[in-house]
C-alpha cells in the first residue's frame, strides 16, 4: 500500500503522481536498517507506528501526527494527543486544586482529591495499554467523543470504519 507524500491519500504502488492532489511522488527507495539485510525497509509498518504514537503518550502522538501521512497512523496519533494531553491537564489541575486545599483545609479535605487524583492515573494507564494493543492489532479503535475531536486534526476515519 502506498500513500501520497503530500496529502496522505492512498495511491497505486510506484505511481508518479497522486490522483487526489496531483503532487509528484518520490521514488520509493528502501534504506537498510542497521544490522539487517538490504531487503528490509526503514519505514515502520502502520500498526507499529500507530502503537508508538501511544507509547509516549501525547508527545508520541504529536511526533507521528507531524511526520506520518498514513490515515491509520494519523488517526491514532491525533487520538493519542486528545486523550493523553487532556488527561495530563486534568491531572495537573487536580494536583493544583487539591494541593491548595491541603494547605488551607488540612488532611480532611485532601482525601477525596487523593482518590480522584489516583483514579485519573489508573484511567490513564488502562487507556494507554488498551489503545496500544488495539493499534498494534490494526484496529480503528475509537474512544467515544474523543475520536470525533481527533478528526478535527485532519485524521479522517474512512467511511467503512465508522
Amino acid at each position: 500500500m502506498a500513500y501520497c507524500d503530500k496529502c496522505g491519500a492512498q495511491i497505486a504502488e510506484h505511481a508518479p503522481y497522486c490522483s487526489q492532489c496531483g503532487a509528484q511522488q518520490k521514488a520509493a527507495t528502501a534504506l537498510p536498517v542497521a544490522g539487517a539485510g538490504a531487503a528490509q525497509s526503514s519505514r515502520l509498518t502502520e500498526n507499529v507506528a500507530a502503537t508508538l504514537s501511544y507509547a509516549f503518550l501525547w508527545v508520541g502522538g504529536l511526533i507521528f501526527l507531524l511526520i506520518d501521512k498514513r490515515p491509520f497512523v494519523r488517526f491514532h496519533a491525533a487520538q493519542s494527543i486528545v486523550i493523553f494531553l487532556g488527561l495530563h491537564i486534568v491531572h495537573w489541575a487536580l494536583a493544583a486544586f487539591w494541593g491548595l486545599r491541603l494547605l488551607h483545609g488540612g488532611w480532611n479535605s485532601f482525601a477525596p482529591g487523593f482518590a480522584l487524583f489516583h483514579a485519573v492515573d489508573i484511567l490513564t494507564f488502562v487507556l494507554w495499554v488498551v489503545l496500544m494493543i488495539k493499534a498494534y492489532q490494526g484496529e480503528w479503535f475509537k474512544v467515544p467523543i474523543v475520536w470525533e475531536v481527533a478528526e478535527g486534526f485532519g485524521a479522517k476515519v474512512p467511511a467503512d470504519k465508522r
